[in-house]
């Protein structure tokens, strides 16, 4: 980026150089491929485009709160089918809401946030099963830490699937705002008429090519920070008797608050006392857990020193 060129000029609308990175990466058509300011810009296009007035999309919370946020911007109502115990999709409960509602628009997000578990391809294809006319939505902004590969290529095979992706946990950039999406190419090319010319600026799409061409550096780091999740997840369980944590997927841990401790609480002190940030949920169904972001291992004994103290 220091030595990007011709700052004062409009960024390409089309970011051609990195949507031809992305299109081979991910085995489909460039055509096909789009890409806005966060995955969260391409959520908001995607309901101005499919969503009339009073449409309905399925939400499946504890989730990612912009899927409800947006449907709301965009006038759409909101079915809630909440997820099983260990936060697993109730697919039946899914498939219900969809034909009784005439749901729009299905968010699944895999691996989820904030308890990291993953979907299983048999869920994945219940779901697009459930209706040609409802979009299923994988969000995948967190699947580079799965140790899965990504579905992009399904799209190809499946007219109501769409694929979202992010540079922002994988390749650090959550700062410049860059995302992309795979859409079936009907799709696509409604979404082309939508977006903003210059949704995307050069500074962002300068760094995402940057990350893209030095793979060795982004797989180092990924495994990295798989390797230190794992380990934050073991000293969780081993010396902080009143944290439960959950086995995730993501760059993150999920754990429960126990032995008469309040959540919130914890989170303040953390703040307050020891300079940590970890995040609570004022949700009912989170109310009593708080979220780790994985840093570094110096990161990790600076927590659980903290922790230890609480």
């Amino acid at each position: 980026m220091g030595s990007m060129r011709f700052a004062n000029i409009y960024p390409d609308p089309e970011t051609r150089a990195l949507r031809s990175l992305l299109a081979p990466s991910l085995g489909v058509p460039i055509e096909q491929v789009l890409v806005g300011c966060g995955a969260d810009e391409l959520i908001d296009l995607l309901m101005r485009a499919v969503l009339d007035q009073n449409d309905t999309i399925v939400d499946c919370p504890p989730t990612f709160t912009m899927y409800a946020f947006d449907a709301a911007v965009n006038g759409a109502g909101v079915v809630t089918v909440p997820r099983l115990d260990g936060f697993k999709l109730d697919v039946d409960a899914i498939a219900k809401a969809v034909k009784e509602s005439k749901a729009k628009i299905v968010f699944v997000t895999s691996p989820n946030n904030p308890d990291g578990s993953t979907v299983t391809d048999e869920e994945m294809l219940r779901l697009l099963s459930i209706s040609p006319d409802c979009l299923v939505v994988l969000d995948e902004a967190y699947v580079e830490f799965s140790g899965e590969k990504s579905r992009s290529e399904w799209v190809l095979r499946h007219d109501n699937l769409v694929i979202l992706r992010t540079f922002s946990k994988s390749a650090a950039l959550a700062g410049l705002r860059v995302g992309y999406g795979v859409f079936p190419a009907g799709l696509a090319a409604l979404l082309w008429r939508c977006k903003q010319p210059y949704n995307v600026s050069a500074a962002a799409e300068t760094a995402a090519v940057a990350a893209l061409s030095n793979p060795k550096w982004l797989e180092g780091t990924r495994l990295a920070l798989v390797s230190e999740r794992e380990r934050l997840t073991k000293l969780l369980e081993t010396e902080i008797d009143w944290l439960r944590p959950y086995p995730s997927r993501a760059n993150f841990v999920l754990c429960s608050v126990s032995g008469g401790r309040d959540a919130g609480n914890v989170r303040d002190r953390l703040a307050k006392e020891h300079g940590i940030m970890v995040r609570h949920y004022a949700k009912k169904e989170l109310s009593g857990f708080i979220r780790i972001s994985v840093g570094k291992p110096e990161h990790t004994e600076r927590l659980l020193r903290a922790l230890r103290e609480l």
